[in-house]
């Protein structure tokens, strides 16, 4: 399994007995969800390594404690430390309407209602207070608010977005 056939669910964040059990801090507004999961694939040395889930609950409300097999010990789980979790893309629930994952829009064409054709997304830009499309245009970069406000429709189809940017703000780019 590659990394880019996969999706973020998720890193080991700290050990939660002397048993071999960790604690995994999702990247979803529904940790409930994935209780259930039988396997993981875990970031192991820059390689997807399948770690089957022997025990799984929500720890907290927003953690899930995890029991792998074949790790019974602090020592196991001191190895695990830090490591990032992944899932099959086959397994996220497809998305409808304006909705959409920020891998699934990359290469999408952005069209603006009074500009035009403002480029394709080549990014997300999330370490920002507001995630921002990166789009080129010809070479140039440029940053828009991904805003439910802006945001008119998409069309996965076409893979078109059509936005109702603020006035000026293409402007500021070109």
């Amino acid at each position: 399994m590659k990394k880019e056939d996969c999706f973020y669910l998720g890193k080991i964040v700290s050990k939660f007995s002397f048993k071999g059990e960790v604690l995994i801090k999702l990247d979803t507004d529904e940790p409930e969800s994935y209780v259930k999961m039988e396997s993981v694939f875990v970031d192991y040395n820059n390689n997807l390594v399948p770690f089957f889930i022997e025990k799984c609950s929500l720890h907290k409300s927003d953690l899930l404690r995890i029991k792998f097999e074949d790790v019974d010990s602090e020592e196991d789980a001191d190895d695990l430390m830090k490591a990032a979790l992944y899932l099959p893309l086959t397994l996220l629930p497809k998305l409808e309407g304006n909705k959409f994952y920020y891998h699934e829009v990359i290469g999408f064409t952005i069209i603006d209602t009074d500009f035009g054709e403002v480029g394709v997304i080549k990014a997300i830009n999330d370490t920002t207070a507001q995630p921002l499309f990166e789009i080129d245009r010809n070479g140039t970069e440029i940053l828009i608010p991904m805003n439910d406000e802006f945001i008119d429709t998409i069309d996965r189809e076409a893979k078109v977005i059509t936005i109702n940017a603020p006035e000026g703000l293409i402007d500021l780019y070109l």
